[in-house]
């Protein structure tokens, strides 16, 4: 078999010269594929008994692929959406196949029809304003870690930021001395969005900021962990875990949810949809690609009110309502 159908010199090529240069990937999107592609080669070199390095090209064929995917879900009890973001870095180093080598063009297309499997879309959990409430009041303002908490817990709830997103924020990304305050969020796939901050987390970001003696030009970290080094994922887990213990206290409805970091950001799209603001708005807000996204929170908050109106024994279809948006200010500071 011809050497250009090895698969290391396409490999490297892949991730040297699409995803770097001609795609300009972010460091996550590069981690992701190299994780998906490193999967698939230990699967195919386990099932057809040879060793990474000697396996060609035309061995990755659609069947066995599909037949990863399989084991993806069956045997490793991955998601769907799991399965389908693995499929999404086979195809892109198939399509990189398909240009790199024309003699190849047969396998890659055979592999790019693969298609996405859809999924059922669960309906979003959130949490109520009391509960939301309840956790972001649950450290104890008395300390350092109780006010970098607190503070912590009120800009995921009051920004929707994912946590990557939190806990990259520096202190140059803010702007509170405005009449307006806001914040600068970097977001998947480089998609950067300005968004506005209430009065409240401004406040508790001005303390923070004093307390740790960060000038507001400086691009410092905001949030840090006991040796002064940016928050990690796992310490803003951390939070959220210690604030939910404290918490069910009073509100122990809290203990029979599944409590994360990312369930802050449901919650304000929830609030969002709720109060009349329409999903263009929301998508902006919470750096959504698709709208298709973001039509999940109207889709649940459709199947919250049938299954209100059911429970009162009223009957009948329920169709998405949007109401305009012109107060999207004064309502993030009444939340």
């Amino acid at each position: 078999m011809s050497e250009h159908l090895l698969l290391a010199p396409l490999l490297e090529s892949y991730f040297r010269r699409r995803l770097t240069k001609q795609r300009n990937a972010t460091p996550a999107t590069m981690a992701s594929y190299r994780d998906a592609l490193r999967m698939l080669i230990l699967f195919a070199a386990t099932r057809l008994r040879k060793k990474p390095a000697a396996l060609v090209l035309e061995e990755l064929d659609r069947d066995l692929i599909l037949a990863f995917l399989d084991e993806l879900e069956e045997k490793r009890n991955n998601t769907i959406a799991t399965r389908n973001a693995c499929l999404a870095a086979i195809r892109s180093f198939f399509h990189h196949v398909a240009a790199a080598d024309p003699a190849s063009f047969g396998v890659a297309q055979r592999v790019l029809t693969i298609p996405i499997k859809r999924a059922h879309i669960n309906v979003t959990h959130h949490l109520i304003k009391a509960e939301v409430d309840a956790l972001i009041e649950a450290p104890n303002p008395r300390t350092p870690r109780g006010r970098r908490d607190r503070t912590f817990l009120l800009f995921l709830a009051r920004t929707g930021a994912r946590v990557s997103e939190a806990t990259g924020v520096n202190a140059n990304d803010l702007q509170l001395e405005r009449s307006h305050p806001q914040v600068l969020l970097r977001g998947k796939g480089r998609r950067d969005r300005i968004i506005p901050i209430s009065q409240d987390l401004a406040r508790a970001l001005t303390a923070l900021l004093a307390e740790h003696e960060i000038a507001s030009h400086e691009p410092r970290p905001i949030f840090v962990g006991a040796r002064n080094e940016r928050l990690t994922r796992f310490g803003a887990t951390h939070i959220v875990r210690r604030a939910v213990a404290k918490a069910v206290n009073i509100r122990p409805a809290l203990a029979q949810k599944p409590i994360s970091p990312h369930i802050f950001r449901h919650s304000l799209a929830m609030k969002l949809l709720q109060s009349g603001v329409d999903l263009l708005t929301i998508q902006a807000w919470l750096g959504h690609a698709q709208v298709a996204t973001t039509h999940r929170y109207a889709t649940a908050d459709v199947e919250m009110m049938r299954k209100g109106l059911e429970k009162a024994g009223v009957a009948g279809d329920l169709g998405v309502r949007f109401r305009p948006n012109d107060a999207v200010l004064e309502l993030l500071n009444s939340i």
